[in-house]
């Protein structure tokens, strides 16, 4: 009998016979509010069961994940569909390619994967459509994993070479988008008062992103509770094992570049490099898509390469072509499993060198006391200046990037002074007050100093020497302060009053005069503030909102102020106009219009978006009543003390489940509009006492 090896099964689905058997050896723990404890005997078995639990809480998202990540959507979906289709074949191919390359443990989570969605796939076809496969292989899975190219960098620097020309218009999505982003803090021994380190996990993206809380346990080889993405295997992106824990915190290098070629005017297929012409190689891509008569068409697409990447822009003798360290990258799960099976900084650190993940700052806390941040980026080793968005002109391949910035060169704290770090997705010159980040000692395509109101009230939060237990970090990380009304209320109320406001104007102003200056749910007056900023700033040039903008010598006391007074009481006036004819009371509480909504909650909640100023983060959407309900900013919050046995809490806003008729679909929103969390059941005898169900994949029961 010829045996067949690990890596080509990868790529074969398995049948329902083996999906069952791996479903009988995986037990399913559910403790209160619905968080799976998954007790698997090996990784296949560990894939399995995420797979299942992905399915059974939130539908057909990690099928139809799987389904984008072979390029087949427009198969079934359409020609709107292929897209997207062209770049997932690609990615496809690659993860083919690599797969054989992994470790056995992570090849056999995404083999398991895949045959869990399967199995739930197949023992539920009521849930999903009819076209649904219940062929998905490890390869599958992987894909999901790979990294490729940026088309969205492309298209970002087509659209600024076109507006420097004058021919297109600036777009909203190319404005940084400032909702999105992360919290983190971690204290040293020193700083708590139990003697052991603290972690605070806090990520801020949409309500729908899918974090999912769950703890898995494979027997000697893993015991790791965190946050699962919906849509793939190795969503983790924050957690914590016996021994150690992190928390993730975007960041935003520019990590591709664009470089100009000289091209052969007479010749489209032919661009210059090292004193040579050479001729672009084509590359093919054929997507096949349903038509709306249901019949199967296909569409061809090419793409030009250069030896230094894909051309992206040309123009008569000249092209550009995108450089991009990610392109190819395929490891992101192995490094995810090694970090959760780590035991000590040192292990993890040298995890950390494989740069799997590009676009996270690591923020770190262990059992032996260590704290540390780490400024995580797969930066290229540039041999020329930063360019921003213009590119640089390559005449060789030498005059091209070809190696990435040494894994010691990236910003590194480790047990600082002060007893901190704390990350809220600005660069890492203030990651601790205390320890400057020397500029000269980092690479040049550094992101530019930035440190704005959120992460300078963070530092306040944390800077100084208050031991604090975990409940005390817990209690500031819901801070409802918003840094914004302590930097500009005052010059506001001074204007205002200049101009001997009576009426409306005037009961308003006494309304600021007594308002707390916070976004807590019961303080009254920040609906005229928020109101009255919205209308004052868009009015006035940026370079103009304040007295003194922000500035790297005084980056934590500034901006500051109003630069524009006139404007200002103008902008004052139309609010309170405006909350007039809206019936909206000058002194109405934060609450009454902030709302955490879902299922059969409706509950006021703390909070403002982080361009105001706030570490208690949420943005809002507003509903048919013209209330404002929370979509956005805190959702899933992990607080881990690293004693003899981690000591946690967590919170998920949204529940671990996307079910509406689910139990676990609002279970969690009151207590987390209330700020409260829940104790997270880690050890055996705490898992035994919140249990609530225990099962197997397939069990009667589940269904």
């Amino acid at each position: 009998m010829v045996a067949i090896p690990l890596a080509v099964l990868a790529l074969v689905a398995p049948d329902s016979a083996s999906e069952a058997a791996i479903a009988a050896r995986v037990e399913i723990v559910r403790t209160e509010y619905g968080v799976p404890h998954v007790l698997a005997p090996d990784f296949e078995s560990f894939g399995f069961a995420m797979g299942w639990l992905q399915s059974e809480d939130y539908g057909d998202v990690a099928a139809r994940a799987l389904v984008r990540g072979r390029g087949h959507y427009g198969r079934f979906l359409g020609h709107d569909s292929i897209d997207d289709d062209f770049a997932a074949r690609e990615v496809h191919r690659r993860a083919a390619e690599t797969l054989e390359l992994l470790d056995d443990a992570t090849r056999q989570v995404y083999a398991g994967f895949s045959a869990g969605v399967n199995y739930y796939v197949r023992l539920h076809r009521d849930q999903f459509p009819p076209w649904m496969p219940t062929d998905f292989a490890a390869v599958d899975a992987h894909a999901l994993e790979v990294q490729s190219w940026s088309r969205g960098d492309a298209a970002g620097f087509v659209r600024a070479r076109r507006r420097a020309a004058g021919g297109e218009a600036r777009r909203d999505d190319d404005v940084a988008f400032e909702l999105d982003g992360s919290n983190a803090w971690a204290f040293h021994p020193s700083r708590s008062t139990s003697g052991h380190a603290l972690l605070l996990r806090n990520p801020h993206l949409a309500w729908s992103a899918g974090y999912y809380e769950a703890h898995v346990r494979i027997p000697g080889q893993l015991d790791f509770y965190g946050d699962f993405r919906i849509g793939g295997a190795f969503g983790i992106v924050g957690g914590f094992n016996p021994r150690l824990g992190w928390a993730t915190t975007n960041n935003y290098p520019r990590y591709s570049q664009v470089y100009e070629l000289a091209g052969d005017p007479s010749d489209s297929t032919r661009y210059r490099l090292d004193e040579a012409w050479h001729t672009l190689v084509q590359r093919s891509e054929t997507v096949d898509y349903r038509t709306a008569s249901g019949a199967s068409e296909e569409e061809t697409r090419v793409t030009e390469w250069t030896s230094l990447g894909p051309v992206i822009y040309r123009e008569p003798g000249r092209l550009w072509v995108l450089k991009d360290p990610r392109d190819g990258e395929y490891r992101r799960g192995q490094q995810f499993l090694h970090m959760m099976r780590a035991s000590s900084l040192a292990e993890w650190l040298d995890v950390m060198r494989m740069r799997a993940h590009p676009s996270s700052n690591f923020t770190f806390a262990d059992a032996d006391g260590n704290i540390a941040h780490l400024y995580n980026a797969r930066l290229p080793l540039l041999p020329h200046d930063p360019t921003g968005d213009t590119a640089a002109f390559a005449a060789r391949t030498a005059d091209a990037w070809s190696e990435l910035v040494p894994f010691d060169d990236l910003p590194l704290y480790v047990n600082p002074a002060g007893g901190y770090v704390q990350q809220a997705n600005d660069t890492p010159d203030w990651t601790n007050l205390n320890v400057h980040l020397d500029r000269d000692t980092v690479p040049a395509n550094l992101p530019e100093p930035r440190l704005r109101l959120r992460s300078q009230l963070s530092l306040s939060l944390v800077h100084g020497d208050r031991k604090l237990s975990l409940e005390d970090m817990i209690e500031l990380k819901h801070s409802p302060r918003m840094l914004l009304a302590e930097r500009v209320t005052d010059d506001l109320i001074a204007a205002v009053a200049a101009t001997f406001p009576d009426g409306d104007d005037g009961r308003a102003l006494d309304v600021l005069r007594t308002w707390d200056r916070t976004a807590g749910a019961s303080s009254r007056g920040g609906l005229l503030f928020q109101a009255w900023w919205d209308l004052y700033e868009a009015s006035v040039d940026s370079a103009l909102v304040y007295a003194e903008p922000w500035s790297e010598t005084r980056p934590t006391e500034t901006p500051r102020g109003l630069g524009q007074a006139e404007a200002a009481v103008s902008a004052f006036q139309s609010a309170v106009r405006t909350m007039r004819a809206e019936a909206v009371p000058f002194d109405a509480a934060w609450g009454e219009v902030h709302r955490v909504v879902r299922g059969g909650v409706d509950v006021p909640v703390s909070g403002c978006d982080g361009t105001m100023g706030c570490f208690r983060t949420l943005s809002f959407s507003r509903g048919e009543d013209g209330r404002l309900m929370a979509d956005r900013g805190d959702g899933w919050i992990l607080a881990v003390e690293f004693g003899p046995a981690p000591r946690a809490y967590s919170i998920l806003a949204y529940g671990e489940s996307a079910r509406e008729d689910s139990p676990h679909f609002d279970d969690q929103a009151a207590m987390f509009a209330r700020g409260d969390m829940k104790h997270v059941a880690f050890t055996d005898q705490e898992i035994a006492r919140a249990a609530i169900r225990r099962y197997h994949p397939g069990d009667e029961e589940t269904r």
